[in-house]
């Protein structure tokens, strides 16, 4: 199916089930009613995490889970039996006991949270065994190619790809999220975000806990310092952009009515990891022999069809407390996450003055977390992760597109690559592709306007 048909009929189906929620489902159903057939590849940490949420939901049943760990199987089994939820079929063994999985059991929506080299090849495997609802982590894929492969799989099949970008759901992200939509900081012109967090503790372990302890990594490393360590020896380039240019897509309407059109990117000296390891384990440790190739700093600019531009940074093997430095400016105010405070000229309390964001957020708080705030007490990564399981499940439900889609999830990883390749060429500005190819021009903003989901 042509990328013009595909768009034109999700969208005629979006509206249908707007309309009448019943449309498009079996006789007999309504949208409400389909309990959804869930498995889940990779019960790891994160995997986990997904893992609770799904369990406490009535209208899910977990059909299936997968994963090559056994310490992880077991882990995961543990939750599924304190939940009091039948157990579902366990498939493990080998590195493509996902496929056989896929082939044997009946399948509505699959969550894939495994390494990101894996997450290209699970999402088509997934839309080739005619399952609609992938819903992934972060990244999309590893080569630009492999961003392009995903988005024409899930045009050919008419299905529907997720990123699980949960900080797109933070409550402090989506009330500016709700003042941006009413104005309140004019015309927006600039924007900043990352993913500056001190990851030497995931990076290196001791093979036996998953945070910190030792400098191992690869074969003899544990849970995330078992695969993603072995990126930043590899490449250099902005590897994790998603947590901070969701938000900023969602602010600018990227994709509908607006896109990137070229970034730049400059890669600092690297040196954090191996101090790290020298540090902890002492100069004769046989890892304080390795070369890190990814800068201890990656700053991204990106520039937009409609005038904005971006600041990204990419901040994770150097001592620094957890931020994700969001700046939301436009021509009539700003916020600042960092300091986290406010400024809209003429109705903050002083002229030139910052305001404390609270008065601002509480009085502009998104309708989903008033709406489900209680609901996701508990839930991972301060309760946002409730929401974007949230919204992926009522989706897969109501049979409706997802609310963030594969061109979203495309464009936001795509950074990762585009990034590599800016470093790589002495930090050359390269043209942004076009996943929509044109369709940005029509397509409308969807996501959070109400608090459905």
């Amino acid at each position: 199916m042509k990328r013009k048909t595909f768009l034109k009929a999700t969208g005629i189906t979006a509206a249908a089930v707007a309309l009448n929620p019943s449309s498009g489902l079996a006789a007999g159903n309504t949208a409400y009613d389909n309990k959804v057939k869930m498995a889940i590849i990779g019960t790891g940490l994160r995997g986990q995490n997904h893992l609770d949420l799904l369990l406490r939901r009535d209208d899910v049943d977990l059909v299936a889970i997968c994963d090559i760990s056994d310490r992880m199987l077991g882990m995961a089994k543990e939750i599924i039996d304190k939940s009091g939820k039948k157990m579902p079929q366990v498939y493990t063994g080998n590195d493509y006991a996902w496929e056989k999985m896929l082939k044997e059991k009946q399948i509505d929506a699959v969550v894939i949270a495994t390494p990101w080299e894996w997450h290209k090849l699970m999402i088509i495997g997934s839309l080739d065994a005619g399952i609609k609802y992938v819903g992934t982590e972060v990244m999309l894929g590893i080569t630009l190619q492999d961003h392009w492969d995903v988005v024409k799989a899930a045009e050919k099949y008419n299905a529907h790809v997720m990123m699980l970008e949960n900080v797109c759901y933070r409550r402090d992200v989506m009330a500016v999220l709700n003042m941006v939509r009413q104005g309140l900081f004019g015309e927006l012109i600039h924007l900043q975000g990352g993913y500056q967090h001190d990851l030497r503790g995931v990076k290196l372990n001791n093979g036996v806990q998953p945070y910190g302890g030792g400098c191992e990594f690869g074969e003899k490393g544990f849970s995330e310092a078992h695969w993603r360590t072995l990126h930043s020896v590899n490449r250099n380039g902005d590897l994790y952009p998603t947590h901070g240019i969701g938000p900023i897509a969602n602010y600018i309407n990227i994709n509908r009515g607006n896109r990137f059109i070229n970034l730049c990117s400059f890669s600092s000296k690297t040196r954090g990891l191996h101090d790290y390891i020298v540090k902890t384990c002492g100069p004769d440790s046989p890892n304080a022999k390795v070369q890190f190739k990814l800068g201890d700093v990656v700053t991204t600019s990106i520039k937009c069809v409609n005038g904005e531009t971006i600041l990204l940074q990419h901040d994770t093997s150097l001592p620094r407390p957890y931020s994700l430095g969001f700046r939301v400016q436009g021509t009539g105010g700003l916020w600042m996450d960092v300091s986290k405070t406010i400024y809209v000229e003429g109705k903050s309390a002083k002229h030139d003055v910052w305001d404390d964001q609270k008065s601002w957020l509480d009085k502009y708080d998104h309708p989903l977390w008033k709406k489900y705030g209680e609901d996701a007490k508990g839930a991972g990564h301060g309760g946002m992760d409730f929401f974007v399981i949230h919204s992926f499940v009522e989706s897969a439900k109501r049979k409706l597109p997802t609310a963030l889609d594969v061109y979203d999830a495309a464009t936001w990883s795509a950074i990762t690559p585009l990034s590599e390749q800016s470093v790589e060429l002495g930090n050359e500005t390269v043209d942004f592709p076009d996943f929509t190819g044109g369709q940005w021009m029509y397509r409308k903003p969807v996501f959070a306007f109400n608090d459905d989901f």
